[in-house]
């Protein structure tokens, strides 16, 4: 269905573009003449009023008038769509903080969940959702300037899985590469180290992903394991180690007890999926067996803090197939779960290959609900409690990514990195630095160049001015 909207207003064009790409995702939504439209939205100064085919509908403008035609647009295209998008209007990445931020101000939960249900048209089980992660943020986020995470990307991944859009590079077509990215990251994290140091700021947190840190072999990965613990870890009073084994395939048991020597507290082992055939698809090369058999030997080695991701709406995955990956990870027992929505990202293999030219299907909105409604369960049967959450843009069904996590268990550099609250200095390629001023209540970045070869060949440039972005907070 092409979507072609007439717009008199386009002041307003920004809100009427955020509903119609709820209920039409990935579709081409274009604004334009009276005579080419199928959707017709006129704002005046009191009123609204709406049209398509046969249904029109007129409402009076309220007060606050992006939110009066957002609540406005989203009842008409729920009237025309018949899907239910639980989240209603809010669009933001973090709705926790509205939860928040209404609880600091003397509402009780009831009333913060009236406000969402009224202004917002959110189900009440999101405003729950929002109070809960919230309170569990609060607990953890960070309130000292001298507080620091410390992020290491690993620029390459075995393959590259076809919804990512991040910058991971094949490791197979990239070996030339691998040596001397990783000389120029221990430059970094030496230039880094020295900085912390002398600035006597406090390591909170140190994470290491990517990228798919283990996918390079067992030597280079104990090459830059030494160098972040000698430099982070070894004389530092780190709350959490973070490594985001991810493959299961570029896993060894060597890899695991090098990360053991190294005081990794907490480590990924992420299946997306427990369906061979959607793994197969979605270009891991590995099976459902290979994630069974790399949990159980990181257990055997003492590994009592394991996150598992997985992703609902994966290409050609139904209800049952979600019920499979849970009752698999039922099995596991995992201390926590990421469950991520599918995000339709532009630069993804996924939205060239499959959506562009091969008119992937999209699973059903109902369906969505019901997929995500087996992850709670999944979380709920592992008695692990929401912790952390966020949204992006083209999610299917417009939901959320959930971070669920025994008590105790919750990881430090995920919530840090949410709410923006902690300084995150980020080494590796395309990794980007969060300098924050709390006292300000802003944050600038600074981004590391993508390119490999840049990377490379412009490491001192690259160190030095993140050193200087740091100077003008500490």
């Amino acid at each position: 269905m092409e979507v072609k909207i007439n717009l008199n207003n386009l002041k307003y064009r920004y809100e009427v573009y955020q509903l119609f790409n709820v209920y039409y995702p990935m579709k081409e939504i274009q604004f334009v003449d009276l005579e080419e439209a199928n959707f017709i939205c006129y704002i005046d100064e009191k009123n609204l009023r709406f049209k398509y085919e046969d249904y029109c509908e007129e409402e009076s403008l309220g007060e606050d008038i992006k939110n009066s035609l957002r609540r406005f647009l989203f009842l008409c295209l729920r009237n025309i769509t018949h899907d239910i998008y639980p989240w209603g209007i809010l669009i933001g990445i973090r709705p926790s903080k509205i939860a928040l931020k209404l609880l600091k101000e003397g509402n009780n939960e009831e009333e913060v969940i009236e406000i969402f249900k009224d202004k917002y048209l959110a189900h009440e089980e999101k405003s729950r959702l929002c109070i809960e992660v919230a309170k569990a943020e609060e607990r953890i986020v960070n309130k000292d300037k001298n507080n620091i995470a410390i992020y290491i990307g690993m620029a390459f991944c075995p393959t590259k899985c076809l919804y990512c859009s991040f910058t991971s590079n094949p490791i197979g077509v990239h070996k030339k590469l691998v040596m001397p990215y990783l000389d120029a990251l221990t430059k970094e994290i030496k230039g880094i180290s020295g900085y912390v140091k002398e600035k006597k700021l406090n390591i909170e947190s140190v994470y290491f992903g990517g990228g798919t840190p283990t996918a390079v072999n067992d030597d280079e990965f104990a090459m830059i394991m030494k160098e972040i613990y000698d430099n982070f870890i070894k004389s530092s009073n780190v709350k959490e180690f973070t490594v985001e084994c991810g493959r299961p395939d570029t896993l060894t048991k060597n890899k695991l007890e090098i990360m053991k020597e190294c005081n990794v507290d907490r480590i990924s082992i992420n299946p997306q999926s427990m369906n061979d055939k959607t793994l197969k698809l979605i270009g891991r090369t590995h099976s459902s067996e290979d994630i069974k058999e790399k949990f159980k030997l990181a257990r055997e080695l003492g590994f009592d803090n394991i996150n598992m991701d997985i992703i609902i709406g994966l290409p050609g995955e139904r209800h049952e197939d979600v019920i499979n990956t849970k009752n698999e990870l039922i099995k596991l027992r995992p201390d926590s779960i990421t469950v991520h929505g599918l995000a339709l990202k532009r630069g993804s293999r996924m939205y060239e290959e499959f959506i562009l030219k091969k008119g992937i299907e999209i699973t059903s909105q109902e369906e969505i609900i019901e997929m995500y409604n087996e992850s709670k369960h999944l979380a709920e049967y592992l008695g692990i409690l929401p912790y952390y959450m966020y949204r992006q843009k083209n999610m299917v069904g417009n939901m959320e990514n959930l971070g669920y996590a025994k008590e105790g268990k919750e990881c430090i550099y995920n919530i840090q990195m949410i709410e923006e609250r902690q300084t995150i200095i980020a080494l590796g390629a395309a990794a980007v630095s969060k300098v924050v001023f709390l006292d300000e209540d802003r944050l600038e970045r600074f981004p590391n160049l993508k390119d490999l070869h840049e990377y490379i060949s412009r490491i001192d440039e690259m160190i030095e001015g993140k050193k200087k972005l740091l100077d003008t907070l500490y």
